[in-house]
């Protein structure tokens, strides 16, 4: 398996209150899987979003990502792997509004050993790939917000990340957008091999996923068995 998670659970005091948003939870996914979280707010979505993508650590349990012990990583380890590792798409795009749409998806190649002529063959790539070589130049105030989500997937993939976590990919887009974006995120997933987790309460956008997991008060409820037509 890709994902497996065994017994995770991510406490943390709040005042003299222990909050537990995640209790005793597993479950695995294989490689190349779209994976849908949906449940109410609070029931431990993001949470789990963000534990799958290094940005937390569990309390307990077990949290293995592609032979990578994540939950054993230390915050320093965390943050190395996840640079290689993961793309991170969010809700709101969180685009720098004064660069480009190349620069903003050449960004996290900074950090990179890599030359110029490497970034700008990257980067021309991850914007070819979401549809928007000719819209490279213009910054995010120029683009709709349809194609400001396909410059932060861009940017997302631009690494060729194994993992892609999306948190309310669709949330502040217009049906024709959301589609779109959608359309793209499959894509991803059964032509690149990218494994997806989508934290979303659209049940138009869960519907694209291999898979849909509910969660409620930090478990899943009734979680159907992997599908035996996810890749392998």
């Amino acid at each position: 398996m890709f994902i497996t998670i065994r017994n995770l659970t991510k406490s943390f005091k709040k005042g003299p209150n222990l909050i537990t948003p995640l209790q005793n939870l597993s479950l695995e996914a294989p490689r190349g899987e779209f994976l849908a979280l949906m449940g109410p707010s609070g029931s431990g979505k993001t949470t789990l979003l963000n534990l799958i993508a290094g940005i937390d650590s569990p309390t307990s349990g077990d949290l293995m990502i592609d032979d990578h012990d994540v939950a054993r990583l230390s915050r320093a380890q965390l943050t190395k792997w996840r640079s290689r590792h993961v793309g991170y798409i969010f809700q709101l795009y969180h685009l720098v509004p004064i660069l480009s749409a190349f620069e903003n998806v050449e960004l996290p190649l900074l950090l990179m050993p890599l030359s110029r002529s490497e970034r700008r063959a990257r980067a021309d790539a991850a914007l070819d790939l979401v549809g928007l070589s000719d819209r490279a130049q213009h910054r995010p105030p120029e683009l709709s917000g349809g194609q400001e989500q396909r410059v932060a997937i861009a940017r997302a993939i631009v690494h060729d990340p194994e993992l892609l976590v999306a948190d309310e990919p669709t949330g502040d887009l217009d049906g024709e957008s959301a589609r779109s974006i959608l359309a793209l995120l499959t894509s991803l997933s059964q032509d690149h091999g990218k494994t997806i987790v989508m934290v979303t309460h659209d049940p138009k956008a869960a519907a694209v996923a291999n898979r849909v997991l509910h969660l409620e008060k930090g478990q899943l409820v009734n979680p159907p068995a992997t599908p035996a037509s996810a890749v392998s």
